[in-house]
């Protein structure tokens, strides 16, 4: 099993770094059927938008499907557990970032331990959060967004998308920073948070 995770994480180093080099010879027999990649949140959310360009890829260099499969729930735990529970063969991946592999294991009573369930194969790009309203809100920009949030604690709703989000860890530093105040809103994404935009902070 070890030995298909090594034969994929050269692979995918190939992949990445040298696309129009013929695939890697000692691991020839790997891949010989579709590759499954799990992104533990639902289709057209961040996660989802970077993992489908990266699959692409990796499907016309290594000469397989690279199919991504969208498991929501539970702040991404539901997507994870379905790939600790997988063959460990490398034809099963799981996508994810520090909330979905890292801090759900401190806010949540996991069945898998995921500091030893996953051998990392790749660092991928981040995507940045941002602060968001409605064009009617009255602040302008941050140093008045943090003055009126002051004066009006708790009338604004901060959309977050589960204990273990960065958009609700993110939230919560905010607060802790600003002195400020605002009411938690769950939602099962980051679409219906911006859906839902009415102000909030996302």
């Amino acid at each position: 099993m070890r030995l298909a995770r090594r034969q994929f994480l050269h692979l995918a180093t190939g992949a990445a770094a040298l696309p129009i080099l013929p695939r890697i010879a000692t691991a020839q027999s790997y891949p010989s059927r579709p590759i499954t990649m799990i992104v533990p949140y639902l289709a057209g959310g961040p996660a989802d938008g970077l993992a489908r360009p990266l699959a692409e890829h990796m499907s016309r260099t290594l000469g397989q499907p690279v199919q991504v499969e969208n498991v929501p729930g539970q702040s991404g735990a539901i997507g994870v557990e379905r790939a600790v529970k997988a063959a460990a063969d490398g034809y099963t991946l799981s996508y994810g970032h520090n909330g979905s592999h890292v801090v759900n294991g401190a806010v949540y009573a996991l069945s898998y331990d995921l500091r030893s369930a996953f051998e990392p194969v790749a660092l991928l790009p981040s995507n940045s959060l941002s602060i968001s309203a409605r064009k009617d809100f009255p602040a302008a920009n941050l140093k008045e967004l943090i003055a009126w949030l002051k004066g009006n604690p708790g009338k604004v709703g901060s959309g977050n998308v589960g204990p273990a989000s960065g958009t609700n860890i993110n939230a919560i530093y905010f607060e802790t920073q600003t002195g400020t105040r605002f009411q938690i809103v769950p939602h099962a994404s980051v679409q219906t948070a911006m859906k839902d935009l009415g102000p909030v902070f996302s």
